[in-house]
């Protein structure tokens, strides 16, 4: 009895087993009708464009079924294994190994399916301007296409057609986007050439920005189906899906900057006008306001004109969610940064003020920045707490200093770098413009307990009124505006916070560094060319570096810490100065005593005197030496302090009478008449020489100068001498020496009288004991 239940049941499983064979072979030739089937179909209809509709529908419907037959028999089959795993591993992993290749097959299939249902949705949806539909089921087809793609197993020839279908299908859906967004968004532009690779028009000035309009429609389809709204939130939408929206508004972005917000920030004339038309909908139009005349916006207005235009494109266009952001958020994205950088550069900085007294009044731009900003953010064009342009106008202080520096060493460069000869007569009696300064009330506190010992320490002898004080002399007028220049901006130093005082401080100092630094190098040529200009940049450095000694102490206590603890100081600029002048005036010196030299080299030596072309090139040379003199005299005449121009005369002239002094001693033989010759023209320069000094106008006051030549020519002692020497006989040679204790024995050794005495004189007895007498 067991063993005939045993021989039933076991009977029973194997039928069972082979029925789920047979079931599965039967299974897997209908799916490869199945998939013959339908892949000929998706052929003729995306490949061969053949139509097929009925045919087609009826397929899928036979895809459905087969599908839920495989469900069926894959249960059935799972169920079978569980309960005989161990019995039939082999023979069961055969059968799922068919079973997957054939569920694989159907996903395939079912793929096929849902890009051919999303294919034709999208067209009916694209026909009915469903726009976001119809880029979702576009989604959906490029995902079906993926999914085949990414199966190994799938080498489907049809798989390119289907991927030129959806390519074709999303072209077609963009451009009636594209459309739709040129019939909501119309742009009217000023006609000009394109430029290469430049997409945009370059405007070529104000008058072409008054043919700028923006035409926001509201114009309903033709049909009337959709209002405005919706239809631009179905495109904006649509764009989004197919990734084509950020490249729309980034164009958008681009024409708005260039063609209306940036003319409106740099033309004060330029203003926004929006009307409302039933039958075109919102224009935005430029327009010029013919009563502004002035040269930059202020800032309150370039707000104001920026404002009307965005709120106008927020209200009518920009205010759309796409996905987790607004549209206005986008934009700003793109044009914030641009319109920023611009506003800063064309308004805000021409708005700082130029005196520190107008800082106060600053803050009410600070606070029109501050809302600019708020009702940005309130629109969403804008995220964040603190931005560049709001920083700018905060930083007003620095911006000031930064500008007012800027503004002081382009003035001062102007100064410079302009003509030195026009000059002003400084004097004693002449004192800068200084501010009256309060003093701390340390130094004040001081200064009572100190006053009654000053009194008894006083000393009986004074100074001078006038000690230490600039002498009279000429400076350019140039250098007088650059020292009150200096003394204004160290005004708007006091009072002003730290990094401001810090800033224009050192401003005055590269002030005259600067100065330092350019004028030797931009009128070098002139310097040594004219020695009229030579002597008033002597004087020019000597002013600066007088005032530069008490300039930092005059304003220490009154600037704030660390220049009032001594930083605040000049002082170190002074010797720079000092040399900077001497080095001038010396090289113009130099240069004159070279002329004057190679006027003395023409004389021919002073020899042989007796022939005529020989003594008139001797006088003629000095004779052009005294004219160089007189005319130096008369170019630094009322130009240079009395003290140098004495000395640098006194100098110029000791350089002609020694070369003289030179050549006479090199004489070997002096006859009578040459004698006689040399006698004539060293007297006309004892003569007419000490004419030369005229330092004042007023010629009655020269001759004080003129009587004192011996105490700036080093030589005209010996020179005198030495013209006493040429007419003098032998007795008084000898008498003049007086055993060297004589005025000529201090102008000239024993060995030079000698050499004299043998040029002079004929060899004779007489002479002989003269040169005895000689030692």
């Amino acid at each position: 009895m067991a063993s005939f239940v045993t021989e039933v049941l076991a009977s029973s499983g194997k039928l069972e087993r082979e029925d789920l064979s047979s079931k599965i072979s039967k299974m897997s030739r209908k799916v490869e009708d199945m998939k013959e089937e339908v892949c000929d179909m998706m052929n003729k209809r995306y490949s061969d464009f053949l139509p097929s509709l009925q045919g087609s529908e009826e397929l899928m419907v036979q895809v459905d079924e087969v599908s839920k037959d495989m469900d069926v028999l894959k249960n059935c089959i799972e169920s079978e294994v569980q309960q005989n795993i161990h019995v039939a591993v082999a023979e069961y992993a055969k059968v799922k190994q068919q079973l997957e290749k054939n569920a694989i097959i159907i996903t395939m299939l079912g793929h096929l399916k849902e890009f051919h249902n999303a294919m034709e949705e999208s067209t009916k949806a694209l026909q009915e301007k469903k726009y976001v539909d119809a880029a979702n089921q576009l989604a959906k087809a490029k995902a079906s296409v993926d999914s085949l793609k990414d199966w190994k197993v799938s080498q489907l020839p049809l798989l390119g057609a289907l991927s030129s279908e959806l390519t074709v299908q999303r072209e077609n859906l963009i451009y009636h986007l594209g459309d739709e967004w040129k019939r909501l968004v119309i742009w009217r532009l000023p006609s000009s050439k394109v430029t290469a690779g430049c997409s945009l028009p370059e405007p070529a000035g104000l008058k072409s920005f008054l043919k700028v309009e923006l035409n926001l429609t509201h114009a309903c389809s033709k049909d009337g189906e959709l209002k405005p709204p919706a239809l631009l939130r179905c495109v904006l939408q649509a764009l989004a899906i197919q990734g084509d929206l950020q490249h729309k508004i980034k164009l958008f972005s681009q024409v708005l900057l260039k063609n209306m917000l940036k003319p409106l920030v740099m033309y004060p004339s330029l203003s926004v006008r929006v009307t409302e038309q039933q039958s075109e909908g919102t224009i935005l139009a430029l327009q010029c306001l013919e009563e502004s005349h002035e040269e930059r916006s202020t800032p309150s207005q370039v707000y104001s004109k920026l404002l009307l235009v965005l709120k106008t494109l927020h209200s009518h266009l920009l205010d759309v969610s796409i996905g987790d952001k607004k549209l206005s958020s986008i934009l700003g994205e793109l044009i914030w940064e641009e319109i920023s950088q611009c506003i800063i550069h064309e308004c805000l900085l021409y708005s700082i003020p130029t005196n520190s007294s107008q800082l106060d009044k600053y803050t009410s731009v600070i606070k029109e920045t501050e809302e600019f900003e708020k009702s940005l953010k309130e629109m969403e064009y804008l995220q964040g707490d603190s931005t560049d342009l709001l920083k700018y106008a905060r930083d007003v202080n620095c911006h000031f200093a930064s500008k007012k520096c800027k503004d002081v060493i382009v003035t001062a460069r102007k100064l410079m770098t302009s003509k030195m000869h026009n000059t002003v007569k400084i004097t004693p009696d002449s004192k800068l413009r200084l501010p009256k300064m309060s003093a701390p009330a340390s130094e004040v506190k001081v200064k009572q307990e100190t006053t009654k010992e000053e009194m008894t320490l006083e000393n009986s002898k004074q100074l001078s009124a006038r000690s230490l004080c600039l002498p009279s002399c000429r400076i350019s007028e140039s250098v007088q505006q650059l020292m009150e220049l200096a003394l204004n901006t160290l005004r708007e130093a006091v009072g002003s916070s730290t990094q401001c005082a810090l800033q224009l401080f050192f401003t005055v100092r590269n002030i005259f560094q600067l100065f330092y630094d350019v004028v030797p190098t931009y009128h070098k040529e002139n310097l040594l060319k004219f020695p009229h200009l030579a002597a008033i940049q002597h004087n020019n450095c000597m002013y600066l570096a007088h005032h530069l000694l008490t300039l930092g102490h005059h304003f220490r206590a009154q600037l704030p810490h660390p220049l009032s603890e001594g930083v605040a100081t000049f002082v170190d600029m002074v010797p720079g100065f000092r040399k900077l002048g001497a080095q001038c005036f010396l090289a113009q010196v130099n240069v004159q005593r070279a002329e004057l030299l190679e006027r003395l080299s023409t004389a021919h030596n002073f020899c042989n005197l007796d022939d005529e072309d020989n003594y008139i090139a001797a006088s003629k040379a000095v004779r052009q030496v005294i004219h160089q003199l007189k005319q130096l005299g008369t170019v630094w005449q009322d130009v240079l302090p009395v003290s140098i121009y004495c000395k640098a005369m006194g100098n110029l002239l000791n350089t002609a009478v020694t070369e003289v002094i030179a050549k006479i001693m090199m004489l070997e033989d002096i006859s009578s008449e040459d004698g006689e010759h040399l006698h004539t023209l060293c007297q006309t320069v004892i003569e007419e020489g000490p004419l030369v000094f005229i330092p004042l106008a007023e010629e009655n006051k020269n001759k004080r100068y003129q009587e004192e030549v011996p105490l700036y020519v080093k030589k005209w002692s010996t020179f005198k001498e030495l013209v006493i020497v040429l007419r003098a006989n032998l007795q008084e040679i000898v008498d003049r020496w007086a055993d060297g204790k004589g005025p000529l024995a201090l102008e000239f050794s024993s060995s030079e009288v000698k050499s004299l005495i043998r040029a002079l004189f004929q060899n004779t007895e007489r002479r002989a004991v003269a040169l005895t007498k000689i030692k």
